[in-house]
């Protein structure tokens, strides 16, 4: 598979996942979605009291 996407294995409890299916569900997405869209609204929310992050990487790494 060719794609840009990183894969991370996350550990929480069950409880947490099955919370965050039910609103993933809600919201009309998968729970990996929901999980990306909370994750990047955090990033923003950091961003906006913070400035924004500046990070230097490699596209191919």
């Amino acid at each position: 598979m060719s794609d840009n996407l990183s894969r991370y294995t996350l550990r929480v409890p069950q409880i947490i996942l099955d919370k965050i299916g039910y609103i993933a569900n809600y919201d009309g997405r998968s729970k990996n979605k929901e999980i990306e869209f909370l994750m990047k609204n955090k990033i923003d929310e950091f961003e906006k009291e913070h400035g924004k992050i500046k990070w230097n990487y490699d596209e191919n790494n």
